[in-house]
């Protein structure tokens, strides 16, 4: 498992660097609620420029925290997202509750994340 976080405005950018499967959702979670409670960010984006499959876990992973900083006035994003997890978006229903962007700059040009 390979992730970075980067603390941009309100923002918390989770850079993963591997697919997201049963193997490395629970990680992933575990890492992100960490690195979370650290920063002074209000929203999570996921940059998945270097992801090219993700099963049930990892939807299962980002789900949970669009709950938890929904519960907290947060937002989730996402960003760079491939053809492939595009389609596993459009399929589990993902991309009706999480918006994708082409970066953090458009997403900071185009929603109110403060």
């Amino acid at each position: 498992m390979d992730i970075q976080f980067v603390e941009r405005n309100s923002n918390l950018v989770a850079k993963i660097r591997c697919d997201i499967d049963h193997h490395s959702a629970e990680k992933l979670r575990h890492a992100l609620e960490d690195a979370f409670l650290k920063s002074d960010a209000r929203n999570i984006v996921f940059d998945f420029a270097h992801v090219t499959f993700m099963d049930s876990s990892g939807i299962g992973m980002i789900i949970g925290r669009y709950k938890e900083l929904q519960k907290s006035g947060g937002r989730v994003f996402a960003i760079n997202i491939g053809q492939a997890v595009e389609r596993i978006f459009e399929i589990s229903g993902l991309k009706r509750i999480i918006p994708c962007f082409a970066s953090v700059d458009e997403i900071e040009e185009t929603v109110k994340t403060t």
